[in-house]
């Protein structure tokens, strides 16, 4: 029997990169997933395909998460299609130009907010009112919170936000035995990090690690899906920081 069996998942931004390999892994491992896209319609399908090939059952739907009342439409769409939730990952996440602290838009600032945290806030709210006993609920983070670097004020701030999300809920949800940890990847090669770095910059961030290369959206994938099954019942409150040494 796979390890997620049974169980129901949503997965905030499944379209492309870390979250796409999430979607498919926990898909793999037998959940039904249901995962929101903003922009990505092709990318989107593509994901479905793939995982129902492989016998998965994965709904895609779009809505972007900084647009006021997605988040929750999003949950309560997955709640009706899944009939009941069991798993979280909140993975989406905004990002801006890179700008120093005296040169961020206050406009850039909200909008990075809306997605990375209060969208973060909203489905961990509605989890904790509806998610079955338990449940695990996985928050993205960075290593940025504790590797900040200038130029990403709003994104690392953003992230922090999510971080003391999931310490405090991981308090409160306890009781009901549904966990609650953060995993914060490294440099990991996505499209968006190639698309936003030179290649030497890649180089440098490899030469890091200490397993001497960038991660990938499957080392990231893999680490959500033990959080998110019966092999991570004893954790909770954690930051795993998925970075192939580079902490």
């Amino acid at each position: 029997m796979a390890a997620l069996e049974g169980r129901t998942a949503v997965v905030t931004g499944g379209s492309r990169g870390i979250g796409r390999a999430i979607v498919l892994r926990l898909a793999r491992d037998g959940a039904a997933v249901v995962f929101n896209y903003a922009r990505s319609k092709d990318a989107a399908e593509q994901v479905v395909r793939e995982a129902e090939a492989a016998g998965g059952t994965v709904i895609a739907l779009q809505l972007g998460l900084g647009e006021p009342g997605a988040a929750e439409a999003l949950m309560e769409a997955a709640d009706q299609q899944l009939g009941g939730l069991d798993i979280l990952v909140n993975n989406a996440a905004a990002s801006i130009a890179p700008a120093l602290l005296a040169e961020t838009e206050e406009a850039d600032f909200d909008r990075t907010m809306a997605v990375n945290a209060k969208s973060v806030f909203l489905t961990m709210r509605y989890a904790a009112r509806h998610l079955r006993d338990h449940g695990r609920i996985v928050n993205i983070s960075t290593l940025n919170t504790v590797r900040p670097a200038p130029g990403i004020t709003a994104y690392a701030a953003s992230k922090g936000v999510v971080e003391q999300l999931t310490q405090v809920a991981s308090r409160e949800l306890g009781a009901r035995g549904i966990t609650v940890n953060t995993v914060s990847p490294g440099a990991t090669d996505t499209d968006l990090l190639r698309g936003s770095n030179p290649p030497e910059a890649l180089e440098r961030a490899a030469a890091m690690a200490s397993l001497g290369r960038l991660g990938t959206p499957a080392d990231v994938a893999d680490v959500v899906a033990f959080l998110a099954g019966p092999d991570g019942r004893w954790l909770t409150g954690q930051n795993l920081r998925a970075t192939g040494g580079i902490l």
